[in-house]
Formats: C-alpha cells, sequence, structure tokens
C-alpha cells in the first residue's frame, strides 16, 4: 500500500488539533465499538445462553481480558522494529474483523436437565477461535493507534494532553455507543445481532484508517522497509510475521478453552493464560531492566523508571474499572432496576422474523436503537468536513457541520438512554457516556491550571484517579447492604452514581499516563513502553475477574436466588475494593513528589 499524498499546508489542523488525531480518533472509536460492544455482552452470554457458571464465566473473561491486553507487547515491538505501525493496524484489523463475524454464530442454546448441562460444543469452539482471532487483532492494533497519536505532535507541544483527551474520548465514544448498540441488541433480538454489529464496526474502522493515511504525514511507516522485505528462512520478513500470527490464533483459542473448563489449572486458579501472562512478564521485565541500565542517559533512566511507577498505578485503577464488565454487571442484572425514566420506557416490540430478507432488513434496521446512525453519521461528517475545509475560504462551515453532526449525536444517544427499555449489559454506556461528558471539561481544566500555574503533576493526577475509583464502590456496596436487607431491588440510581464517581477517577489517571508514555519514553521504543502499558491493563483485567469470583454464584435450575446471600457477597467485595483504591491512592500520593521530580530531571 503507497501512502497517499500528504494534506495540504497550513490545512493540517481542524478544531485545534492535527486531522491525523481524528482518523485515529474514529478508527479507535468503532475498534472500541467492536470490542466493548462484544466484551458487554460476553458475560451474560457465557451464563444466560450457554449457561456457564460465575465462576467459569469469571474465568474465561479473565483470561480472555487478560490475554487481549498482552498480546499487543508482542504487537508493539514487532511495530517498532519492522512492521511499522499503518501496517500493524491493518493486520490487526483484518484479525479483528474475522475474529467478531465468529462471534455472530451463536450456535443453539445450551439446554439444562436434572441438573446437566448440554451445550453446544461446536459453537463453542468457534467462539474459542474467535476469541483467539479478537486477541491477536487487538495485538497489533491497539498499542500502535496510539503510538501514532503520540508522534502527530511536536516534541513539547502543549496540546499533547489535549490530544490524548480527545483521542480517549474516541474510545470511550466507541465504548458509549457499543453499549446502546450491541448491548440492546444481543439481549432483544438476538446474541448473534449484538456480536454482528460489532464486527461491521471493526470494518468500518479499518476503512476510515486506510482513507486517512494521508493525515498521518508517513509517522506510521515501517522504519526499515529492506529489513522487512528481507528473507527469513526464504520468506520475506513481513509474510513470516503475518503466518506466525496467524498460527498462533490456535494455542490461544485453546488457551480460551482450558480457561472456561478449568483444565490444567493450578488449584483451580493458576491458569494455562495466566502463566503465559507471567513469562510475557518475566521477559518484558528482563528487557526492561536491560535498556534502562545499558541504553538510556540518567535522566531517561529515572524518566522511564517514573513512567513505570504510573503504569503501575494504572494496573491498579483498571483492576478497580474491570468490575464494571465484571461483578457490576452480573450486580446489575440480578438486583438493580433497569430504567433511569421508567415512566419514558417505550416496551420493546416483539419481532418476528420472516423468510424475506428485505423484510428482515427492515425489521432490524426499524427495531435498531437510533444510535446506529450515529456510528456513521459522525465519521462521515469529518471526511466531508476535512476534504471541505481544505478547498473552503470559510473554515468555519465545516466545523458547523462536524460539531452540529456531533449535536445531533448527543440527541440520538439521549434518546435511546431514556426511551429504550435498557438491560444489564446496554446500562454499561453509563460509563462511557460520562467520559464523553467529561473529556472536553476535563481538558478545559487541565488547560485552565496550567494557564495559572496550578496543573497538579501527572502523579498527583494518578492518585486522584486511584482516590475516585476506590470511592465509586461506595453507592453498590450501600445498594447491595438494601437488597439485603429489604430483599427488593435497588434503583438503578446507585449505578448512576458509582460510574460518575468512576469516570472521574480515569479522566484523572488514564489520558495523562497514555500522554506520559509517549513524553517520557524513549523515542524508539514508545509501541513497546504502550505494550507495556497494556500490559499493565492485561493484569488488571486477570486480577478483576480473580476479585469478581469473590461474589460468583451458582444459579439453581429453577432460577431463585438466595437474595440475601447473594447480596451480602456483593456488599462484601464492593468494600474490598473500595479499601484496595483508597490504599493505593494514599501510596501514589506520598509518592508523587519523587516521581514528579523525576519526570522533569536533568543532568
Amino acid at each position: 500500500m503507497t501512502p497517499l499524498a500528504p494534506a495540504a499546508a497550513g490545512r493540517d489542523d481542524f478544531l485545534g488539533h492535527p486531522k491525523g488525531v481524528y482518523v485515529c480518533f474514529f478508527t479507535e472509536m468503532w475498534e472500541r465499538f467492536s470490542f466493548y460492544g462484544m466484551k458487554a455482552l460476553l458475560l451474560l452470554y457465557l451464563t444466560k445462553y450457554h449457561l456457564f457458571a460465575d465462576g467459569a464465566g469469571y474465568d474465561l473473561i479473565g483470561a480472555y481480558g487478560g490475554l487481549v491486553y498482552c498480546v499487543p507487547v508482542i504487537g508493539g515491538v514487532l511495530a517498532d522494529r519492522w512492521l511499522g505501525m499503518r501496517k500493524a493496524v491493518v493486520f490487526g484489523g483484518l484479525l479483528l474483523v474475522a475474529g467478531h463475524a465468529g462471534m455472530a454464530l451463536e450456535g443453539a442454546a445450551a439446554t439444562m436437565d436434572a441438573g446437566v448441562v448440554t451445550r453446544d460444543e461446536g459453537a463453542l469452539r468457534t467462539m474459542y477461535v474467535s476469541l483467539a482471532l479478537i486477541v491477536m487483532g487487538v495485538g497489533f492494533l491497539k498499542p500502535n493507534i496510539t503510538g501514532i497519536v503520540g508522534r502527530l505532535y511536536p516534541a513539547g507541544d502543549p496540546r499533547r494532553d489535549g490530544g490524548f483527551s480527545l483521542f480517549y474520548a474516541g474510545i470511550n465514544l466507541g465504548a458509549l455507543l457499543a453499549s446502546l448498540v450491541c448491548g440492546y441488541l444481543g439481549e432483544t433480538l438476538g446474541w448473534k445481532y449484538g456480536f454482528g454489529a460489532a464486527g461491521i464496526g471493526m470494518l468500518l474502522g479499518l476503512a476510515m484508517f486506510i482513507w486517512g493515511q494521508r493525515y498521518l504525514h508517513g509517522h506510521a511507516e515501517p522504519p526499515s522497509p529492506a529489513a522487512l522485505r528481507a528473507p527469513v528462512w526464504g520468506v520475506p520478513r513481513e509474510w513470516l510475521i503475518y503466518a506466525g500470527a496467524a498460527l498462533g490464533v490456535l494455542p490461544v483459542a485453546w488457551l480460551m478453552w482450558a480457561a472456561a473448563n478449568g483444565a490444567f489449572a493450578l488449584g483451580g486458579e493458576f491458569s494455562l493464560a495466566l502463566a503465559l501472562m507471567l513469562l510475557v512478564l518475566a521477559v518484558v521485565m528482563t528487557w526492561f531492566l536491560w535498556f534502562i541500565a545499558t541504553q538510556c542517559t540518567p535522566v531517561q533512566r529515572r524518566q522511564m523508571l517514573a513512567l513505570m511507577a504510573l503504569i503501575l498505578m494504572c494496573l491498579v485503577f483498571f483492576t478497580l474499572y474491570e468490575q464494571t464488565y465484571g461483578s457490576w454487571v452480573m450486580f446489575t442484572d440480578r438486583m438493580l432496576t433497569k430504567d433511569l425514566f421508567p415512566s419514558l420506557v417505550q416496551p420493546a416490540s416483539v419481532v418476528v422474523w420472516s423468510d424475506s430478507l428485505a423484510a428482515n432488513v427492515a425489521l432490524f434496521f426499524g427495531s435498531a436503537p437510533w444510535s446506529t446512525w450515529a456510528l456513521v453519521a459522525m465519521p462521515l461528517s469529518f471526511v466531508i468536513a476535512s476534504r471541505w475545509s481544505e478547498r473552503s475560504a470559510h473554515p468555519g462551515r465545516p466545523r458547523v457541520l462536524f460539531l452540529g453532526t456531533a449535536v445531533l449525536m448527543v440527541m440520538l444517544v439521549l434518546r435511546d438512554s431514556l426511551v429504550l427499555p435498557q438491560t444489564a449489559g446496554s446500562l454499561t454506556y453509563l460509563g462511557a457516556m460520562f467520559l464523553v461528558v467529561l473529556a472536553p471539561l476535563f481538558a478545559w481544566l487541565w488547560a485552565t491550571l496550567g494557564r495559572r500555574g496550578r496543573d497538579p503533576s501527572k502523579p498527583v493526577k494518578g492518585a486522584l484517579g486511584l482516590l475516585f475509583g476506590g470511592l465509586s464502590f461506595i453507592p453498590l456496596a450501600l445498594a447491595a447492604q438494601q437488597v439485603g436487607a429489604t430483599g427488593m431491588v435497588a434503583s438503578v440510581w446507585w449505578l448512576v452514581l458509582a460510574y460518575l464517581l468512576l469516570e472521574i477517577g480515569e479522566m484523572c489517571l488514564a489520558p495523562v499516563s497514555l500522554a506520559a508514555v509517549t513524553e517520557l519514553s524513549v523515542p524508539r521504543v514508545v509501541s513497546s513502553m504502550m505494550g507495556m502499558w497494556l500490559l499493565a491493563t492485561a493484569f488488571s483485567e486477570t486480577l478483576a475477574a480473580q476479585f469478581g469470583k469473590l461474589a460468583a454464584m451458582d444459579v439453581p435450575a429453577d432460577g431463585a436466588l438466595d437474595i440475601t446471600h447473594a447480596a451480602t457477597g456483593f456488599a462484601d467485595l464492593f468494600w474490598l475494593m473500595m479499601w484496595i483504591g483508597l490504599g493505593c491512592a494514599a501510596v501514589a500520593l506520598l509518592a508523587s513528589p519523587w516521581l514528579r521530580r523525576a519526570m522533569h530531571a536533568t543532568d
């Protein structure tokens, strides 16, 4: 693929940021739409459709979530050394499209007879392979699309933090639409429609990235095309990398099967997937220690160590955060009301499919959330506005088009959140909604404080993130205690308050830590360090699943829960997570003066 000619000089900015950032924004929006759309459904799909026990469901999502963020370490290294970010993103996107398409093959629902569960094993094998394809795809796409954003800003550009906040809003816009669209479709029209919509979203994201190459200005190209073409064992190195990744799908699929079935697990907890993650961690840490000891100046060494401390804060925070797709989903499904304003909700109509393809397509679009159209309208408006701005003598008009479409999107999302009957899966949109709302507020806040010389340092922001992450569990713990005392489901507004606190914490910590990876890393290992950041997220996924199992329960065949016992388990888990968040926040705050000096160290 030959990169397109660069955008016209002097016309590369749009709303104060390089247009390439928006290309990455929408590519990541659709990638996160596909990823979180599937994730919002996965645990519910396993426990409701295939009748997995809670513990087995947590084990599978923990292994999947861990590996999906572990493999990017390898993808980042391959991009740094040979592939370049563009080729890595395109290859990863193709794997993701295939994986999400496979998830749409749901097979037959499991049945239970006299306590014995019969499952569609063929559909489950397809699911394991599909999850493995997604793991590999994210491994190539995720660290490299983020690394491109950092390279679009010159060194010392004050817009960098704001740009990462904008990029992070794209991630969460995708997550928001994923929950409302995929989460709703999966639990109303059928699981395959939710998973299928996720796959279509990834295909559109790949198309956006290929279209926007001209705005990346060569920052994503291979570092040495000759080395990439060089033969290894008689095969060009590039094709050897692709073949190795494709072959790697099978052992990863086997690890998914082992996690779901408790096979080869030491003590029932130490799975093969976790063993692989620990092996990757050992290799990566060995490389990291060698690199800072032999390849860095004293200033670079201190900065890299400070970056590692920020990454550790992210590990703790996302261990708290990932409860939203585990214990929070199960708690919502079993013990909370679902609709924010019940009087506004329109009951879902019964969908009856026919033999006519045209009629079924019309029925699908007539039943789908209106937010579905925002998935196409927002990126399309950017494509039109960016080209228009290069030709128009009135740059304000393209901006009006783009911002007007954004307002329309907000109205569609608001309509769906109020009118559609919500489910435990669709309510995961609350986190992303708060992040999309908070992102511009925090970008303004940090810029305003910066102009006054009062912008908190990155370590202090990290400590604040952990503080709010811990506080977010208090509303849910109180709700669980209320359910246990009354035997009645609690209000969904406890969940709304929990998400608000959690996302304030995420806005304090996550965007600035992403910016720190590109700011504090030695330039030639930016993608590798982004992989390290994602490796921390990998362990947070696995740890979150293990914590979630503390509140796991086996639902009887008749579906009757011991609600008091179940509520007590959730309350105990939520109070524990609160203390973990608050304790780590205190440690991070105490360490922040040293970290701040290390980040700005001079010889």
